[in-house]
């Protein structure tokens, strides 16, 4: 059984058809309009809310950080790369599939996924080892965007990369020193973007099987972004390229 907590991530859980909530629990004296909202949600699906000491909630987030509320669910439910490229946003005609090559920080981990969901891609890819997986506090981060796009865990993030050409994909991988600048690139077709871990950038044997390296012009005098951040600038520039016209 997984703990979510938080107004959002317990909100977007609810929300989601098959989010197998199977039961809500409030701190005693937690009220407000965005708790009516939950409670109506949850009865709404005939979900069970208890009320508890605020102590009660704390050993069971495992952090004061619930706001009050949690809620019990079943486990993640990582979903395959084919359901990924089947999972295309029906505002863009190609695909577009995030890759994490160890991306080890929670609160990173989970706004690269909020960020991926926002821009309309099908689906996250993320690696079994050395990494972070899909944790309550990777939910919480992703303001229950975890809920809302296929998260994909692998073995073998080559391999995925490899699955993913063979089914037309140009693969972008990003790179500080890459001559090629996201501003020059035409993005056509089914795009999968793999952005690295937060210390290291991408493990030589990922940036190899990249059909394209990209890197981000900077200007300031701090030489790098956060992952997400920078995420979110490629992101747009591919879905700004690949929108109808």
């Amino acid at each position: 059984m997984q703990v979510i907590y938080g107004i959002n991530p317990v909100s977007e859980i609810l929300r989601i058809e098959g989010g197998n909530v199977r039961k809500i629990i409030l701190a005693e004296g937690r009220k407000g309009e965005d708790v009516k909202k939950i409670l109506g949600l949850a009865s709404a699906r005939g979900i069970a809310v208890e009320v508890h000491k605020r102590e009660a909630l704390d050993r069971q987030a495992g952090t004061t950080a619930h706001q009050g509320v949690l809620c019990l669910c079943a486990e993640f439910a990582y979903a395959g790369l084919e359901e990924i490229i089947a999972n295309r946003h029906p505002a863009f005609p190609s695909s577009l599939v995030l890759l994490l090559d160890g991306i080890e920080d929670p609160q990173n981990l989970g706004s690269l996924i909020r960020t991926a969901q926002c821009f309309g891609a099908n689906g996250v890819v993320i690696p079994r080892d050395r990494a972070a997986g899909i944790t309550p506090a990777v939910i919480k981060a992703s303001a229950g965007a975890a809920g809302h796009i296929p998260v994909a865990q692998v073995v073998n993030l080559t391999q995925a990369i490899e699955f993913l050409k063979e089914k037309g994909f140009w693969i972008y991988g990003t790179d500080a020193g890459a001559p090629c600048d996201v501003g020059s690139v035409r993005f056509e077709g089914d795009v999968g973007l793999v952005m690295g871990s937060e210390g290291k950038g991408m493990r030589p044997l990922v940036k190899k099987h990249c059909d394209v390296l990209l890197s981000i012009p900077l200007f300031g005098k701090v030489d790098s972004l956060n992952v997400s951040v920078a995420a979110g600038i490629l992101l747009h520039e591919i879905r700004r390229e690949s929108a109808p016209r």
